[in-house]
Formats: structure tokens, sequence, C-alpha cells
């Protein structure tokens, strides 16, 4: 059915308010952190006024002492935080991996082709900012006008001259945010564009290779690439520039206000304690801006990818626990579907219906692009966008389990896709390996002799999509894992078509075997010959049903129509 959205939801605010303790002891831990930077102040100015005029070694050992002290409970509470925050990190991981992992691929497989792993990347993203510097230096940040309250103490025309930069280093903030966020996003979508580009090309790089067309692919990819670079380079030169400024900035404050200190103690308002304190409490109080400017890329990719996170969760919510049913037995009802398609106008399929009892062998039949594939997909129920109804047992398919339906359910795509591991592997459908069942399976599809002729056998290893084998070896390993475990409903799609005459005879002696079994199967195929040992008929031609019954029915009604 059609995907549910819930845009009041944000799955990703509620967890991060789940930290609110965690946060709230950091914050304490801060607040220890930055009350005890002052101490070395307090230090400097013990020591140049009172030790230095005292000559008393017993009162410079025990400041020395208090300060070590201070010291010690600091790196404490620093270690303490950075500790916290990487659980925060670690336990943002756990709560969001794996709905992140159902919701990408949910996403993919409902048309939406961006690779699931730009959704783990956000993720990474996400968890490193609230893990690394720039959320310290937002709980930092507050103890900025407690710096400069100190710094009044010492000097009012210092207070206000700390007050002055700050404010011009909020300024540059401001406006490198403004100048820079929106350029970062566009170049960084542009990049990930180019990448995703390739990446869907390269999926067929022997067809390219052999009909000469990299280097046209190379072309259409590097315009897109030299565009991205181009608006990465504008973004890059916009952020160095706020960064030369804000360099600027801060060296012309170190200086000026230890001038400003000088010209106080030449006019005998300040001492010289004083003046050295109040520099490295300028440099403290404006340390949590210029960090948050030195972070700010890291902020804006963050927010990014927060967001993006926050759109695959709203769009595709957990699903509901479904409840558990009995094992079917392989009835199937398909009443008044219409499968639909984003983008296109008419839909794919329209007004379906039929009902196959369990141990019964059916074939779809049509034209290329009639619909058979889609009634396949709608069937196991991985078609995004239909109405109507999918009945296994009198009860809809999206009701069942889906961990609990897998095992009953075998489907062959169109598209044959096997997966870097063993033989094995892919036949026990990556789940824990049972030799029986998988030689089982193996047996059925008529390639058990044939593994064996591996060098490894059964643990012999495929390669990346199964590229390591044929066309044919991908189909009949792709059918073993279809019908690994004694599905009770097989969907095979287009089984026959990389088989030749020997590959084919042992898929019919396979399909027969299945039914002997008890079991449902529907066969999608264009080769008239198979349809000698199906119980029913199902023609499909534009999206409709133009007959459907048991097969002799179907082939006599189609004779006296090609006779008139």
């Amino acid at each position: 059915m059609q995907k549910t959205t819930s845009r009041s939801r944000n799955e990703i605010a509620a967890i991060l308010r789940s930290f609110r303790r965690e946060f709230f002891v950091s914050g304490i831990f801060s607040l220890v952190i930055n009350v005890l930077m002052l101490s070395p102040t307090l230090y400097m100015l013990q020591v140049y006024d009172r030790v230095m005029a005292s000559q008393n070694e017993f009162t410079l050992l025990v400041l020395s002492l208090v300060i070590l002290f201070f010291f010690v409970v600091m790196s404490f509470a620093e270690w303490s935080r950075t500790r916290l925050l990487v659980r925060v990190g670690i336990r943002l991981d756990e709560l969001l991996g794996t709905r992140v992992f159902n919701a990408s691929f949910e996403s993919y497989l409902n048309q939406n082709r961006v690779n699931p792993s730009l959704f783990f990347s956000d993720l990474i993203q996400l968890r490193q900012f609230l893990t690394g510097a720039g959320i310290i230096a937002f709980f930092d940040l507050p103890w900025t006008p407690i710096y400069m309250m100190v710094i009044f103490l010492l000097h009012p025309w210092l207070g206000y001259l700390s007050i002055f930069f700050a404010i011009i280093q909020i300024i540059m903030a401001l406006l490198g945010h403004r100048r820079t966020v929106e350029p970062a996003e566009i170049a960084v979508k542009s990049l990930s564009e180019a990448n995703i580009f390739l990446q869907s090309k390269l999926r067929n790089v022997e067809a390219l290779e052999a009909m000469g067309m990299i280097g046209n692919l190379r072309q259409r990819w590097n315009q897109r690439y030299q565009q991205a670079l181009t608006l990465h380079n504008s973004a890059q030169q916009l952020t160095h520039r706020v960064t030369a400024w804000s360099k600027f900035i801060r060296y012309s404050q170190q200086s000026l206000i230890l001038g400003a200190g000088a010209f106080f103690v030449i006019q005998g308002e300040l001492s010289s304690s004083s003046m050295i304190a109040s520099n490295v409490l300028m440099s403290r109080a404006l340390s949590p801006i210029d960090l948050i400017v030195a972070t700010w890329r890291q902020f804006i990719s963050a927010r990014t990818a927060y967001r993006r996170l926050k759109e695959l969760l709203n769009n595709y919510p957990e699903r509901a626990s479904s409840i558990s049913q009995t094992p079917p037995t392989g009835a199937i009802t398909v009443a008044d579907v219409v499968a639909t398609a984003s983008g296109r106008a008419t839909p794919i399929l329209e007004k379906i219906n039929f009902s196959i009892p369990p141990g019964t062998i059916t074939a779809i039949h049509g034209p290329s692009g009639s619909g058979k594939s889609t009634l396949a997909r709608v069937m196991v129920g991985i078609w995004p966008e239909y109405s109507g109804e999918v009945l296994l047992d009198q009860t809809p398919i999206q009701h069942w389990n889906r961990n609990e339906l897998g095992p009953y359910l075998g489907y062959l795509p169109q598209d044959v896709e096997l997966f870097d591991g063993t033989i094995a592997e892919n036949i026990a459908r990556f789940a824990e390996i049972d030799s029986d069942k998988v030689i089982i399976a193996a047996k059925l599809a008529g390639l058990h002799e044939m593994i064996l002729r591996f060098p490894k056998g059964y643990d012999t290893p495929i390669g990346e999509a199964g590229g390591l084998l044929s066309g044919g070896q991908r189909q009949r390993i792709a059918l073993a894992r279809a019908i690994y475990g004694d599905p009770v409903i097989i969907v095979l799609d287009e089984p026959n078509a990389n088989l030749d005459d020997t590959g084919e005879a042992a898929l019919v002696k396979t399909i027969l075997d299945l039914k002997s079994r008890g079991r449902t199967i529907f066969l999608i195929s264009h080769r008239a010959g198979i349809l000698e040992i199906v119980d029913n008929l199902i023609i499909l031609a534009e999206g409709k049903i133009q007959n459907a019954g048991p097969r002799t029915q179907v082939l006599a009604n189609r004779a006296q129509l090609a006779v008139k």
C-alpha cells in the first residue's frame, strides 16, 4: 500500500530529549570546568600581588597545592564530560541505527533511489557533532558573560572592550552563517548527486566497456562533477574568508586588550598582574565564540543531516507490530488491485481480481510492459503504491509479520541480485546456515552437482552481485534461494530467462516437485513451452486481465478468438 506520512512526528527530537539528564550532567561538568578555569588567573594575581611582595615561600607552596588540586578536579570534569557525551553518541546509534536502516531501505524500495549509505553518513555526522568540540562550545558559551563580569571587576573599560569584541565575533558568526550555509548545502547536494549518478551507471560497467560508452559516460559525469566542484570551491572560499576575518579579529583582540591593560597600568589604574589576567580572561571569554565559528561547518552539516533523517523517519514511520498468524496454506486472493507509480499518468495495473487455491501452478502471461512483474511485486507485498487488497489465507498481506512470513515466501525477481558472500550464504538468505536445507534447495534447483565442481563447493565466494558466475548460474542460485526452507508460496519472475534447454528441463522438474509438496507457485514467463505444466493461466495486456482461469479453458478461448 502507499506509505503513510506523519509530519507531526519527530523521533530524533524525542530521542534527544531522552538525553536531558545526560546533557544536564554535562552542563554541571561544564560549570565546574569553567569556574575552575578562573583559578589560574586567581593564582597569577596571588603570586604577583601577594607572594612576590611578601616573599613568603609557605604561601607559595599552599597556593601551588591548591591550584594543582583544582587542576585535578578540572581534568576529571573534562574527562567525565567527554566520556558522558561519547556514551550519548553510542546510545544514539543504538536507538536510531535500526530505525535508520529499516527506513532507508524502505525508502529505496519505494523507488526513492537515494543510496542508504547517505543516511548512515548523516547519523554519523549528527553523532560526531553531539560528541565533539561543537557541542562543547555551546556548553561553554553561557560562561562568556561571567568571564566578562570578572574583567569588569578588574577595570570597567576592559570589560567594555571585551563586550565590543564579543559583539564583533557574534556578528561575524551570523554573517558567516547567512553567507555560507546555503552555498555549502547546495555544494554537498550537487557532489552527492554526481557520485550517485556515477555509482548507478557503474553497475553495468561491462556493457559500458563493450559498447564503448565509457567516454560518453565520463563526459556526462564530468559535467556534473565540475559543476559540483565549482559550487564546492565557491563555498570553501566564502568559508575561508569568514575564517580569515575571524582570525584577524581574534589576534587584534589579544593585542589590543594587552595594550589597553598596559595603558591603564601606566595610568596607575591597574596592576601588572591584573593586566596579564585580563588578557587571559578575555581569551577564555571569547574562546567558545571562536570555537563555534571554527566548527560552524560541522554545525551546518549536522543540521542538514538532522533534517534529512527527520524527513526520512517521518516519511517511513516504524511499522506497527504485526499480529502473528498461523503458518499460511498458500491460498492467495487479489481483489480490485490498482497499481500506480510516481510520474505516470495511467495505472500500471487496473482492477486486477483473481483467487488461487493452494497447491496449484499459475502462469501469468502477456507481452512486455503489460504489468506482470509489477503484479508479482504486489503479490509479495513490496510494491509501494497500490490500492485494493492482496489476501494471504484471507488476511491482508501487510498485516502479516514480515519476519515471520519471510520463510514461507519464495521470490525470484526478474533482475537477479546475489550478494557478496558464499554460495551457501546466498542460498540460506544470509541467515544461520542449515546445511541440509541448503543442499535440498540446491538439489531441487538442479545445481547441486554444479556447485560441487567449484573449488570450494558451497563455500565458494561468488563476488559482488555474483559477478564471478554466469547469468544462468546466478539465476539457478537465486531459484535455490527462493525455495530454501520449503516455502508455501513461490513467485518466480522469468525464471527461465537465462537458462538453456537443460536448465529449463531442471526448472520444470523443480516446479513439479514443489507442486507435489502442495506448494502454490506463480510463474511469469514469455516462453509458451512452460505453460504445459500449469494449472491456471492469467493473461495480462496493458495492465488489465484479458483472460483468466484453468489453463485448458483459457487456451481454448484464445484459440477461438484467433479463429474469429
